[in-house]
Parts: C-alpha cells; structure tokens; sequence
C-alpha cells in the first residue's frame, strides 16, 4: 500500500436523479482512470470522499471539496 500527500486530479462526474456527483472517472496528469466500481462513499463536514476501483485494478480514495469544487486524490492501493 503506497500512501501519498493529496493532489489534484481532474474528475468527469455523473449527477444523478438527486443531483450528487459521483466521479466515473479521472485523470493523474494525462493518465485517465475509468472508475469501474464505487467501493464506498462518506461525508465530512467540507468534503465528499469515494473510495473506488480503477479500471487498472487499483484502489483510490477521491475527495471532493464541495466549496472550491476540486477534486484531490487521497490514497492509492495496487494489491
């Protein structure tokens, strides 16, 4: 497991019917990340974190900062 400081990352979202993002997929640099599954999701009081998997078979943790609407990756795990 590779433990990194949070930087930014460029998300395409889904809204659905309620109209909550949901990431489907990002970019680390010009590297695209399909978002195959969200494996988990919770709230903070100033964030919006996913935990998905990639289509390269990693786990990454997403946050979005729902105030500046920026997107940061938290954590990254290839097994």
């Amino acid at each position: 497991m590779a433990e990194h400081a949070p930087f930014e990352v460029r998300a395409e979202c889904y809204a659905g019917y309620r109209g909550e993002q949901e990431p489907r997929r990002f970019f680390l640099g010009e590297r695209q990340v399909q978002v195959l599954e969200i494996l988990d999701r919770w709230l903070a009081p100033d964030h919006r974190y996913f935990k998905v998997r990639g289509d390269d078979r990693a786990t990454y943790i997403l946050r979005h900062d729902t105030d500046r609407d920026r997107w940061e990756m938290t954590h990254f795990s290839r097994i």
